[in-house]
């Protein structure tokens, strides 16, 4: 089987945040909900622990959508600074000229 791309692992990666979120935050209500008792909010934290890691939004990480690439990201244009680079030298970017020095 062929290995998946990170822009793939990355959109599974959001559907999962959304997917879980609701539960994810009534979960994490009752944890930090000081007026339960202790036990109920273990369970809690426990049913939190089991949801998919991948659930977390902390999990989520800004990518190029055209390389993948995590770092140097424009998070306006969402794409790397050498793929707008790239699409600048081959003019595929109105208005921006290529600079050299």
């Amino acid at each position: 089987m062929a290995k998946k791309s990170m822009i793939e692992r990355e959109k599974k990666r959001e559907r999962l945040v959304a997917k879980y979120a609701a539960k994810r935050a009534e979960l994490k209500e009752i944890a930090n909900d000081e007026s339960r008792p202790m036990e109920e909010r273990f369970k809690a934290r426990l049913k939190l622990a089991k949801l998919p890691r991948n659930s977390s939004a902390t999990r989520l990480h800004n990518r190029c959508q055209l390389t993948g690439r995590p770092h140097a990201y424009y998070r306006k244009l969402k794409i790397s600074r050498i793929a707008l680079r790239e699409l600048g030298s081959n003019g595929q970017i109105p208005g921006m000229v290529k600079s050299s020095w």
